[in-house]
């Protein structure tokens, strides 16, 4: 089993220094709004994911009118401790250590401690664009596989100097084509790897979504998802060519991995168009429980699970659905926050487990 044993905070955003011991595989955390909870569970990810949950620059993240921070952590995972602690100096450069020991590459951490969060902007992934779901499968199988998440960064990189000699051949009237050409090789190299790790992902993880909405629903509602993405029709290195020109006038690269596509129907119509709000809540619930249920698979141990402020998304019947799922049936660390005691405390008592509570 994986589990926060204790997590210390020095000047992280409004904790000047705080620290908290769980004692019990579920957490509840109450408290009014700006009280902390939201920014307890980000420090959990943060060791988890060497950054925040928001995208916020590490600078912000530095308690107002300090320099530099600190969160140590400890954690036991399969009888193993372990220590982990990030720090930013007052330069802002960061540092994180696992035991000691400092990584070269932060991506070298990613998957070694898997955690799920749902926060209340996570209903972007529904309602937002394909940025948004390439993320989340992007950040699945990054956990998943740490090949993954080299060759996504290279790809990333191989397209930023693509598009910077791109510009430059718009600026100079003139285009390296033998560079371009070696781009284009690298960048169809890396393509092809992402493209294929991704359908072969989303053939099982699109029916273990289907079937958590059911479970958080009571019924399918029609709910129909499909990976879209221009490789399926074109091999890479044909679209790259194919779009030369097109991509020498817009000065960017307009094909590829990068404008992929989890499409998300509700009987034959755009999800988005027609669903409710409590179905569209059902649906992120379900793709987050799903990506807990494969990180738990595939790792052999449940990720940490940090719900944010989730009783204000699902009425009682769902939440109660979500609750024993996570809580009760798949046995991981759990913390789960709410601004109202009373209402956190019925809803843990109600599935028959032990757990703490902390009122910040």
């Amino acid at each position: 089993m994986f589990s926060f044993k204790n997590i210390s905070l020095i000047q992280f955003r409004n904790y000047p220094q705080r620290q908290f011991t769980f004692k019990e595989r579920i957490t509840g955390i109450c408290g009014s709004n700006g009280s902390g909870k939201t920014n307890l569970l980000d420090a959990l990810y943060y060791l988890c994911f060497t950054k925040s949950y928001f995208l916020r620059p590490d600078a912000q993240n530095v308690t107002h009118g300090m320099q530099g921070m600190r969160i140590d952590g400890d954690i036991l995972l399969d009888d193993n401790a372990v220590k982990l602690v990030c720090i930013i100096r007052e330069n802002n450069r960061r540092e994180f250590l696992n035991n000691g020991i400092a990584y070269s590459k932060f991506s070298e951490h990613i998957g070694k401690f898997p955690c799920v969060m749902i926060a209340p902007d996570d209903v972007a992934l529904i309602n937002d664009g394909s940025g948004e779901r390439r993320k989340f499968i992007d950040t699945i199988l990054s956990q998943l596989n740490a090949g993954y998440l080299k060759q996504l960064i290279d790809h990333t990189k191989i397209v930023q100097q693509r598009n910077s000699l791109l510009k430059a051949a718009a600026e100079r009237n003139y285009v390296d084509e033998a560079l371009l050409d070696t781009l284009d090789e690298q960048l169809a190299e890396r393509a092809q790897f992402i493209f294929d790790k991704r359908r072969e992902f989303l053939q099982k993880f699109v029916p273990l979504v289907k079937e958590q909405y059911g479970i958080i629903a009571g019924k399918d509602d029609g709910i129909e998802l499909a990976y879209d993405s221009q490789l399926q029709h074109t091999g890479i290195k044909e679209l790259l060519r194919q779009n030369r020109q097109r991509d020498l006038y817009l000065q960017r690269t307009g094909v590829g991995i990068h404008k992929d596509e989890l499409v998300i129907n509700m009987k034959a119509e755009a999800f988005k168009m027609l669903a409710s709000q409590g179905q569209r809540k059902s649906l992120l619930f379900a793709l987050k429980l799903a990506e807990f249920i494969t990180l738990k698979q595939q790792k052999g141990f449940a990720p940490v699970l940090l719900l944010d402020d989730v009783f204000e998304k699902l009425d009682a019947a769902r939440m109660h659905n979500l609750l024993q799922r996570v809580c009760v049936y798949e046995q991981g660390q759990v913390f789960i926050t709410d601004t109202h005691k009373e209402r956190l405390q019925q809803a843990l008592n109600a599935l028959g487990e032990k757990y703490e509570l902390i009122e910040l």
